[in-house]
């Protein structure tokens, strides 16, 4: 039965906008000097919507996930599956395998080392 209205999407993309200010040394996931990195989100919802899958896949843009160095980065959920050094032909390949034929694209995913499993919060809450 065809549900009224959106159907609950049935994955987020978290897609880091963060731009350093000029003259920080810190890398952001969006470069002043870097048109790709400025680039990546629109081509994101742009590829979503050519596939057909927008209302299944929420891309939203957010701030520093934390993992600068790695970046552009963007985080898809369910999976808390990071994915770094993003270019568009990345993101051809995420959208292809991962959101449609459901395999995480491994060589894309944030090294363990930088990433790691979760905490959880009630195992350090004070």
């Amino acid at each position: 039965m065809m549900m009224q209205g959106m159907p609950q999407p049935a994955f987020y993309i978290f897609k880091c906008q963060q731009s350093a200010p000029a003259g920080m040394p810190k890398p952001s996931c969006v470069k002043p000097g870097d048109q790709e990195s400025q680039e990546l989100f629109g081509y994101l919802a742009q590829k979503l919507m050519t596939k057909g899958i927008m209302g299944t896949v929420q891309p939203i843009q957010t701030s520093c996930l934390g993992r600068c160095q790695q970046g552009p980065v963007m985080l898809v959920e369910p999976g808390h599956t990071m994915y770094v050094g993003l270019t568009k032909e990345k993101i051809d390949r995420i959208i292809d395998e991962h959101l449609i034929g459901g395999n995480v694209v491994q060589e894309y995913v944030i090294p363990e080392e930088f990433w790691g499993e979760p905490i959880a919060p009630s195992s350090i809450a004070s």
